[in-house]
This record gives C-alpha cells, sequence and structure tokens, in this order.
C-alpha cells in the first residue's frame, strides 16, 4: 500500500491511495481514511472554521464504479433538497485502467502502468521513476528505505506481507 499524505499551497489536505484489490477501496475505507484524515487537521482547541477541504483520493488499479469514466467525485448531499452539503469532504477513484493518451487522467493511468520511464508523458513521474529504477543511487535507496522498514517490523507475518509488497512492486517496475 502506497499512501501519500499532502498539503497544497491553500492548506487542503490529501490522502491519496493506491490500491491494487478493490476489496481496499470500499466506502467504509473511504469513509474511514475521511476521518483519520479530518482528526490531525486542527490542533485542540482550534475553530472548526479553521478546516480546510480534505481529499480522499482511491487509484485503483480496476474500475471501481465499474461505469467507464476517469473519475468518480463523491460528495454528500442533503436528501430532500439534493444540495450539496458543502462540509468540505471530498472522495476521487481514479479509473486506474482508464485508457486515454489525449485525456490528462488517461496520461496518468498509462505511467502508472508504465515500466520504463522513457515511456512516461508525466516528467514529474518519469524523472522520480528514472531515479529510483534506472540509478545506482536511486535503488540503494529504494532498499535502504526497505530495509530500515523491515527492521522496524517485529512479527514474521508482518515481515511476509512486506516482502510479498515489494516483489510485487519490483515484478511491476
Amino acid at each position: 500500500v502506497l499512501d501519500v499524505h499532502a498539503s497544497d499551497s491553500t492548506g487542503r489536505k490529501f490522502d491519496i491511495e493506491i490500491q491494487r484489490a478493490n476489496k481496499g477501496a470500499g466506502s467504509k475505507r473511504a469513509r474511514y481514511n475521511s476521518s483519520l484524515l479530518d482528526a490531525h487537521i486542527l490542533k485542540p482547541g482550534e475553530s472548526t472554521d479553521n478546516m480546510p477541504d480534505s481529499y480522499v483520493i482511491f487509484i485503483t488499479e480496476n474500475d471501481y464504479m465499474k461505469k467507464g469514466l476517469p473519475l468518480y467525485h463523491v460528495e454528500r448531499v442533503v436528501q430532500e433538497t439534493q444540495k450539496l452539503f458543502g462540509d468540505g469532504s471530498h472522495i476521487i477513484y481514479v479509473n486506474g485502467s482508464y485508457k486515454n493518451d489525449d485525456d490528462p487522467i488517461g496520461k496518468l493511468m498509462h505511467d502508472f502502468r508504465c515500466t520504463r520511464s522513457v515511456d512516461m508523458f508525466y516528467n514529474e513521474l518519469k524523472d522520480t521513476v528514472k531515479h529510483f529504477k534506472e540509478t545506482e543511487g536511486g535503488r540503494g535507496q529504494v532498499c535502504k528505505a526497505m530495509e530500515e522498514r523491515i527492521k522496524r517490523e517485529r512479527s514474521e507475518e508482518r515481515i511476509e506481507v512486506l516482502l510479498g509488497t515489494v516483489k510485487s512492486l519490483m515484478e511491476n517496475m
């Protein structure tokens, strides 16, 4: 599982999750991740008026919603009026199987599927993938990070899961 927690220049908060299996991207999981993100935004005693918008973004390997769209925006709606609730909480599903090289989301999903940096559209991903996969220093950084994580893991089961994840990542790279 690759999680990214980020903020933009306006203070909006993002939790981006890359899910290979549909099981990890369910509606209850989205709600849970949204609550975790929101729980850490404000300092104790700070007014909720200062709460920025938050986004949980699932990039799924398959079309989780099965409608062929590149993106699915999930928002809370007041049922009686069909108007947005406007609480600043947003959930977005990105269809990882979407293919359209003329569309920004299609290009991004293309880059996610690439095994070589030279085949990628977006320079930000291309440069990072090239560094970590195609240079000795980058591969060393990945190995060191994985070794440090393994040291922190205490149970044999967790280590097996981690090694399986590394093997899967390396096969896909």
